[in-house]
């Protein structure tokens, strides 16, 4: 390949969320705050529960089932009260957990010329409001379906943006705005084992105060370990 060609892709820095951009999980936070505010009743509850402890403990489970009862505890709410429990959540439980490093890291990477992009399996609400914080360019996040009404249905619209499933987002996010050979991943920036197909995909690929899974193919692939806590 020529190399003035790959010089004059875009170059796109991405940015996971949960454990990465934040400390702690948004959605084991959001479900909490959902029952501490009488949104979610304790068989919902115990559903979710079930649900963390099977992703936890790599056992089998479906990526849509969590983000189901979720939407299924706020049926009754319109889109415009869904957007507003979902600011609110952002606003009162998640703006103190942003690591400065990520904010920073963000507008190093936007100084330097790379887009940046955010990608995450929270709902879309959640991860526009991160967006801002953050200052980044673009976000990929997961969509929950509507009706010819405009009303939710509860069920995950497409795909919940998780594991292998951010590559490929990030890949049509990519194409739309900058041409299938417009492009290219220069940076990565992930804490989570599911990561992992994201963080090879990039030119430079960093593990976030990794777990230990993702730390061990962090040293194996030598991928740089940043400790943004």
């Amino acid at each position: 390949m020529d190399p003035s060609s790959q010089q004059r892709k875009q170059r796109i820095a991405v940015f996971d969320y949960d454990g990465t951009a934040i400390s702690g999980q948004s959605g084991a936070l959001f479900s909490r705050y959902l029952l501490r505010h009488g949104y979610l009743n304790p068989i919902r509850a115990l559903r979710l529960f079930w649900w963390g402890a099977r992703y936890v403990l790599h056992l089998p489970y479906r990526q849509d089932e969590a983000r189901e009862q979720v939407f299924g505890a706020l049926n009754e709410h319109t889109p415009e009260e869904i957007s507003r429990i979902m600011l609110d959540f952002h606003n009162s439980e998640l703006l103190r957990r942003y690591r400065q490093d990520a904010i920073d890291e963000v507008r190093k990477r936007k100084e330097e010329g790379c887009v940046t992009l955010l990608v995450s399996a929270t709902f879309q609400d959640i991860a526009e409001a991160a967006a801002r914080r953050l200052g980044v360019d673009g976000l990929v996040a997961t969509d929950m379906e509507r009706d010819e009404r405009g009303l939710y249905t509860g069920k995950v619209n497409g795909t919940v943006v998780a594991g292998p499933e951010k590559t490929l987002a990030v890949g049509r996010w990519a194409d739309e705005h900058f041409g299938p050979d417009g492009w290219v991943i220069a940076y990565s920036y992930g804490d989570h084992h599911s990561d992992k197909d994201l963080l090879a995909a990039s030119e430079k690929a960093y593990a976030v105060s990794p777990g230990k899974m993702l730390k061990s193919a962090a040293k194996r692939r030598h991928w740089e370990v940043l400790d943004w806590k």
